[in-house]
């Protein structure tokens, strides 16, 4: 059983930094097709960041492009989110998430974390 545990959120102010992580264990993301989502209150839950097996491939929503960064570590087992230049619409539980590549949707997901951006 694939689980996903996330860690790094908390409260910042505008312009900040900060690094999330998800540990990943029952699976290894080299294998796995993994994704940040994020929402926010009152809205539906987007996909911001993606990275597909190999690291060949990454996508970023417009809104988080030239400021977020995903990457894993294999060795870790564990996938990060780098987030620079943090606005107040950041402001959002984020989700890690993970999928086989043959499969369409994300069966795998991580409890949260709270990032709020300050103004």
């Amino acid at each position: 059983q694939v689980q996903l545990v996330e860690s790094g959120g908390g409260l910042v102010q505008t312009g900040d930094s900060l690094k999330l992580s998800c540990v990943v264990t029952g699976g290894t993301v080299s294998t796995h097709v993994v994704a940040w989502f994020r929402q926010a209150p009152g809205k539906e839950r987007e996909r911001i960041a993606t990275l597909v097996r190999g690291g060949t491939f990454t996508f970023y929503t417009d809104s988080v492009k030239g400021r977020f960064t995903i990457a894993r570590d294999n060795a870790k087992n564990t996938v990060y989110l780098q987030m620079n230049s943090l606005k107040p619409e950041d402001t959002a539980v984020y989700y890690c998430a993970a999928r086989e590549p043959e499969k369409s949707g994300y069966n795998y997901w991580g409890q949260g974390t709270q990032v709020t951006v300050s103004s």
